[in-house]
Order: structure tokens, then sequence, then C-alpha cells
């Protein structure tokens, strides 16, 4: 295995990654917490991996939060991921890595034991958990099964961070002037993202439909096409907007949203890209695919504000 200081050179090469859009394929950089099991995290959600800093203690911090460290001029916060998933049997001296992640706008430390390798996998190999698991962990949003037999479990950093600082409130939104027949069809693969779209649905007075995961969401979309067309309605008199998460489970973002582009069933029908992939270059992926419009993680008042005029345009 590489050390860990040069991990950051398989980091460089964005341009490489950013050609994957649409090619339902992913990179995944694989880690342990001391324990025997492998978890991994996209690569696109990581800045740099390398030795713990100092951390300063402070009171009162959630569960599994070390302390704050600064980075670059600015504080952010370190979690201990094995701390925050009770593993047991982990040995001493576990945190000598940090990994700094950007998700939903926010920059914080993940510690680990050990980080291996990259490795490249088809969405279609990346399962939902349901299918694998049992509900109860929520805390998993996929596993991929390797070529050697073993499990890599990808964490939902979304749920970690709702359940480690909690969810952000959702302001007062105003409705939007809508008709009755208004309908936004969202898919993600994190249970908190879906609770949150939701709520800002309703905000909305918009009705909502949604899937779990890019595969999930292509099936459903198809056969409310198909019915739109036996029944000779218009699809926009169905789906109003479509919103899709980047990274799911069997098929991402990018690929479903080439999907409906192609078909010209859904023609005039807008696709949002909702993501906590917020860098430029994922942001360049989403409008390499067609995407009408990306909206960053998880900002309730930016994704009303960018729905609503595509809402209130009939």
């Amino acid at each position: 295995m590489e050390a860990v200081e040069n991990k950051n050179n398989l980091l460089d090469s964005v341009d490489a990654r950013t050609r994957l859009a649409g090619s339902n394929k992913m990179e995944i950089l694989l880690f342990n917490l001391g324990t025997r099991e492998i978890f991994g995290i996209n690569v696109f959600k990581v800045r740099e991996v390398g030795r713990t800093p100092h951390i300063t203690k402070t009171p009162n911090m959630p569960r599994g939060v070390e302390g704050l460290i600064s980075l670059r001029g600015n504080v952010i916060p370190v979690l201990s991921l094995a701390s925050f998933l009770k593993l047991e049997g982990v040995p001493p001296g576990l945190g000598k890595t940090m990994m700094v992640a950007e998700y939903a706008k926010r920059t914080l430390g993940f510690l680990v034991h050990e980080v291996d390798r990259i490795i490249r996998v088809d969405w279609d190999r990346v399962k939902a958990p349901e299918s694998v698991m049992s509900a109860n962990q929520c805390l998993i949003t996929a596993v991929i099964e390797l070529d050697n037999g073993g499990l890599v479990s990808i964490l939902d950093v979304e749920q970690i961070l709702s359940n480690a600082f909690g969810d952000g409130v959702v302001s007062d939104i105003a409705p939007a002037r809508v008709s009755s027949e208004s309908c936004v069809f969202f898919v993600d693969d994190s249970i908190v993202a879906r609770r949150k779209i939701a709520e800002v649905m309703d905000k909305l007075g918009v009705h909502h439909k949604h899937a779990t995961n890019g595969q999930e969401a292509w099936t459903r979309l198809q056969a409310i096409a198909a019915h739109v067309q036996q029944t000779g309605r218009n699809i926009l008199d169905e789906i109003s907007v479509i919103l899709v998460d980047a990274e799911m489970p069997e098929m991402d973002g990018y690929v479903l949203t080439k999907n409906i582009k192609s078909d010209g069933r859904f023609e005039g029908v807008p696709v949002v890209m909702h993501s906590s992939l917020s860098s430029e270059a994922n942001k360049a992926m989403g409008k390499n695919v067609g995407v009408d419009a990306y909206v960053a993680k998880f900002d309730a008042e930016e994704l009303a504000d960018t729905l609503r005029p595509l809402l209130e345009r009939r």
C-alpha cells in the first residue's frame, strides 16, 4: 500500500474524473477504521488526505466529534468515524490519518485508520443497502462487491452529518404560483435528503413523487411516459420538473439525465441536478449531460428559488 502522504497524488487527476460523467462509473477511495470492514467515499468528495494535525478539544461536542482544527485559515470540525459508528475492537492509535472532505457546502475532517487505494466501479455494481442488509443500517448508503468477493460499505455522509450536527431548519418559503397539477419528480438515495426535499416541495405547495436510486427513477419515469402516450396527454401534465442527485446506486444522475434528455417523450421537462458535489468540475459534468440547472445541497431557499421559475413558467 502506498504511503498516506502520497495519496493526494491520486486525487489530482480531476480532468480524467470529469470525463467519467455519463459513463455510469465512479471512483471510490477505500479506507478502514481499524477493523476488518472496508469503507469507501466518492473521490470527488475528498479534498486531501494526510496525517492528523493537532486537534483542539472543545466542550459539548456531539458524539464522535473530536474537536476543531485550523486548516489553511479555516476552522473545521473533525469527526472520528469509528467513534461515531460505535465500532468494537478498534486498535489503539486510531485516527492517525485524516481525510478532508467537502460535502454540502461544508468542509470537515474524518479520522480514519488507513487509506488504501482508489478503485473505479460501474454504478450498476453499487447496490442500495436495502437489498443486502436490514433497513436500520441507515448510515450505509450503498454496498459494492469487489472482484475478490469482499464488500465495501459506502457511508451516507448526509445521514452522518444530520446525526452529528442536526438538520438545518427549512426557513419560511413562499408558495409557488403553480397549477394544481404541478408535480416535481425527485430522486435521491439519502433518506435525509429525501426528507429535506419533500419539506421544500410541501412549502412550495407542489405535488411530488420520488425514487431512491437512478435505475428505479428511470424505470418509473419510463412508465409515466408510456402512460402519457397511451392517454394522449402532455408529459408536463404529469411532471413539471425532474430533480436528480448526482451519485446514486445502480445508475448515477449523469446517466439518468442523458437518458431523459435523449428520450423525446420528456421534451420540455427541465432537469435540475441537486448534489452535495458542489465543485465547478461537477457543475461542468452536469452541464455536459444537459442539466438545465445545478443546485448544491443543501440550501432550501436556493433550491426553492431554482425550482420556482421552472414551475411558474407554465
